[in-house]
């Protein structure tokens, strides 16, 4: 498909291609009477998507229960049911293939340990017993603050065998910004920790907790997870259980069928544009998309070692619990990844033998600077998400790793899967992620609302998705999710990014299309800028956004953060003449920013947005959930150099 490229990295072996899942998948097709391309099986795959999905399901064994009340796939969106009449249990799925050795749990000073099937399903018994005595039940929620420990995967299976709804902080959220999440869920049940280790340090968080507690009147009982301080009961206000005593009373666990579009859990979005919105998703739409994703795009198999670095509060810590679905051991790595260095994550990935690594594109970028040079003979599949890959990072990659397939993907916490990604069968070019995904009608839009290829468009979802939000949390009317993603094209879902895609199907998510740059009517993309700033050796890291001030009035700064010791105006001179040699005048900041640090969402992305609309004259309080941002004090530092850039103009308003 991409002989006439020069831009090739890695190509998969014969052996590795016909003893990929995607080939083993293909060729058990029935009645499939497409060509043996990729791209062939791809639109195969969105022409007949009930056909599709139901090869999935055989693929997997998922067992339906329920009888079939109408086609499998709807044809129109929002609101279209996918396997009506249908029932299933995602949590039965996930427990059923578990290998001997479920999980493996890395704490923050490397210590580790083994959790093996039959604990696992005790202890996920155990907590759906307790669940339902405290009368528990279908459309219940149940909301944990915890960290990435076997206790969180305990917690999100025990609820989802009840038909609870579940949800999920991490445990560095202050108690605002939990709140401003769960208290729109009013759950009935807290899971909530003691406290967590993090870069050597002890964090406890028992007054934060309660403080929780106090403010949620919904809660009726708490499961305190006595990690810190083992058999300590806290003196909250509601009745609480020690998660050690009720685990150790195991069982065999029972799991409720629930309608294939039963909720499962609710998602939050970052907070960075607003208040949290609560993302819904249900059982089967779940279940069958990251089976698919797992399986086909990440050719994950069963009795291999899977290690993805997330928090609990990303939506890619979903995806790893659901790899135990194909009988995979999942790696939980708890603490800072990059404590006491880089290197941390590939001496674990050494160590417990791991097969297949998620890792963001920033942790790869940061690897790439440090010119670290690991080993990780055991890996035969990276994936990375979370952020465009830059050419020099796919480089990286193949330079220190060898020859192990980069499976590059994009999607997002909205429909908790992947719009484009990987494919075991096809070559992986520098820069590009190599295919659009099965069953997903993925395509780039001009503002005519026509398909183009070769230049950069909207990403939009033609058809609908089984993983699609059932609604947005207290949404009564729907408006909320009608206005997110329908509001542009009427019946077609527009996801907010940019994507340009190659004749041969591979692609480069050209970053938030809220967030691109338009210069005078030029639509520049900032993972160019990125790419080109964040190569130089003074540059640690780069923000730029574009903000129109009033008519006629674009403003273009770029922010840096420098390493230590550099010259600040002999760097901003070199930045633009690389920005301008390297791209083009027109993408030159109006501004070059020293900066003490470039703020992030809590999942590693950089937040745009939100400092162009303090450019803009937003309050910072309007402007984002501080409970989402990595360091909200920093953002301090951009509210007075917007405030001061303001007054210089005579912008008053």
């Amino acid at each position: 498909m991409s002989a006439e490229h020069d831009d090739v990295l890695w190509r998969p072996t014969r052996a590795g291609h016909e003893g990929s899942e995607l080939t083993r998948y293909r060729s058990g097709l029935k009645d499939y009477d497409g060509g043996a391309d990729y791209l062939d099986l791809w639109r195969w795959s969105v022409a007949d998507p009930g056909r599709f999905w139901e090869s999935v399901a055989a693929f997997e064994d998922v067992r339906l229960g329920g009888v079939p009340a109408g086609p499998v796939a709807p044809t129109e969106m929002p609101g279209g049911a996918w396997f009506p009449g249908r029932t299933v249990n995602y949590a039965e799925h996930v427990l059923r293939r578990c290998p001997d050795e479920a999980i493996v749990v890395v704490d923050d000073d490397g210590a580790s340990r083994s959790l093996s099937r039959s604990e696992l399903r005790g202890q996920v018994a155990a907590v759906s017993a307790a669940l339902r005595r405290l009368g528990v039940g279908h459309g219940d929620r149940v909301a944990a603050v915890l960290p990435n420990r076997a206790e969180a995967v305990v917690g999100l299976l025990a609820c989802a065998a009840v038909g609870a709804v579940w949800s999920v902080c991490s445990p560095e959220f202050g108690a605002d910004g939990v709140l401003s999440r769960f208290a729109q869920l009013e759950p009935k049940v807290l899971l909530l920790t003691d406290g967590y280790h993090y870069g050597g340090r002890t964090h406890e968080r028992a007054d934060e907790m309660l403080a929780v507690v106090e403010q949620l009147p919904s809660v009726e009982h708490v499961f305190w997870v006595d990690h810190l301080h083992p058999g300590s009961v806290p003196p909250a206000d509601r009745p609480v259980s020690l998660w050690s005593e009720v685990v150790d009373r195991g069982g065999e666990p029972e799991f409720d069928q629930v309608p294939f579009d039963h909720p499962l859990w609710v998602l939050f979005s970052s907070g960075t544009t607003g208040a949290p919105k609560g993302i819904v998703h249900g059982h089967g739409g779940v279940l069958l998309e990251h089976l698919k994703v797992l399986r086909l795009h990440s050719d994950l198999r069963a009795g291999d070692r899977y290690l993805n670095i997330a928090s609990t509060s990303w939506v890619v810590w979903n995806m790893l619990v659901s790899g135990l679905a194909v009988g995979a051991t999942i790696v939980l790595l708890d603490g800072n990844p990059v404590r006491p260095d880089l290197g941390r994550v590939f001496r674990v990935v050494e160590e417990h033998d791991v097969d297949t690594l998620g890792l963001s594109a920033g942790y790869l970028h940061a690897c790439l600077k440090a010119d670290l040079a690991p080993q990780a003979s055991s890996l035969r599949t990276v994936q990375v998400t979370g952020s465009p890959l830059s050419d020099d990072g796919f480089r990286w990659v193949y330079d220190r790793l060898g020859a192990v397939w980069l499976a590059s993907m994009s999607g997002g916490t909205d429909v908790c899967s992947i719009f484009v990604g990987g494919a075991p069968t096809l070559p992986v070019r520098t820069g590009r992620i190599q295919a659009p995904a099965l069953g997903v009608a993925v395509e780039a839009w001009d503002e005519a609302g026509r398909p183009v290829v070769g230049e950069q468009g909207e990403l939009v979802v033609t058809q609908p998705m089984p993983s699609m939000p059932l609604k947005f949390w207290n949404d009564v009317d729907g408006r909320r999710y009608q206005e997110s993603y329908f509001s542009t094209y009427d019946g077609v879902w527009r996801h907010g990014d940019f994507i340009e895609f190659d004749p041969d199907g591979s692609s480069v998510i050209r970053g938030r299309s809220d967030s691109t740059l338009n210069r005078q009517g030029v639509r520049m993309g900032p993972a160019d800028i990125y790419q080109v700033v964040e190569a130089l050796p003074e540059v640690r890291e780069a923000l730029v956004v574009g903000a129109e001030l009033g008519p006629d009035a674009y403003y273009m700064p770029l922010f840096v953060a420098l390493q230590d010791g550099a010259d600040q105006v002999g760097a901003a001179l070199r930045i633009k003449e690389a920005i301008r040699e390297g791209l083009s005048p027109r993408h030159v900041p109006d501004d070059v920013v020293a900066v003490r640090g470039i703020p992030h969402t809590r999942t590693g992305k950089k937040i745009e947005v939100p400092v162009k609309r303090l450019l803009q004259g937003a309050a910072l309080r309007d402007v984002v959930d501080s409970g989402a941002v990595d360091d909200p004090e920093l953002l301090l530092e951009y509210e007075e150099f917007a405030r001061t850039h303001r007054k210089s103009r005579g912008i008053t308003s």
